[in-house]
């Protein structure tokens, strides 16, 4: 009878251990779950930061999570570095608003002559979007040298060239006015 316990308990710790083991390498953000790291390409990246963003306080618009090189830092997100950004909605929002938002927030965030100069990739972008439905993710992926990948629920939408349109568009979340400074830190481990 005790070598039949002793099974079952040891059963039980590996069970247990095995559990913690596969939701160690997820991070959980108000129900909604994040890779602790990701492979692009040849390369990882991993998680630094995620957050829930609320608006008019009681609204939980969505959840993010900011993916970078192992030995990089938040004040280098913006940096002509491979990052990734995914969000899982919380709300529907139409293609339509998606690109209405984009323009906006990158044309208050760059001079004229940047966003003139980047108005024809702002607009690619726009015609990618995909209405999304609570549960639904959008991943933006930058690698240098090949441009911004947009992501619909693990298809790829299509890639924008460009450091300096990264540069904006990752701006958006984890510029010097993004979209919501908590949200922001909280994406870039500051938080």
């Amino acid at each position: 009878m005790k070598i039949k316990i002793s099974k079952s308990i040891a059963t039980s710790l590996i069970c247990i251990l095995i559990s913690a083991n596969v939701y160690a390498s997820v991070t959980m953000i108000d129900g909604t779950g994040f890779s602790n790291s990701i492979d692009v390409q040849k390369s990882r990246l991993y998680l630094k930061g995620a957050a829930l963003l609320r608006y008019w306080i009681f609204v939980e618009a969505y959840a993010g999570a900011l993916y970078l090189p192992k030995n990089s830092n938040g004040d280098q997100a913006l940096d002509d570095i491979m990052k990734s950004l995914e969000l899982e909605y919380r709300v529907a929002i139409s293609a339509d608003d998606f690109a209405r938002a984009t323009r906006q927030k990158i044309k208050e965030t760059v001079s004229n002559s940047t966003f003139n100069r980047l108005l024809p990739k702002i607009e690619t972008l726009n015609r990618l979007y995909k209405s999304v439905r609570p549960g639904d993710r959008y991943a933006l992926t930058y690698v240098p040298g090949e441009g911004t990948q947009l992501i619909y629920n693990s298809t790829l939408l299509g890639r924008i060239e460009g450091a300096d349109f990264a540069t904006a568009l990752f701006g958006i979340w984890i510029g010097d006015d993004p979209i919501d400074k908590g949200f922001r830190d909280k994406l870039l481990g500051k938080e």
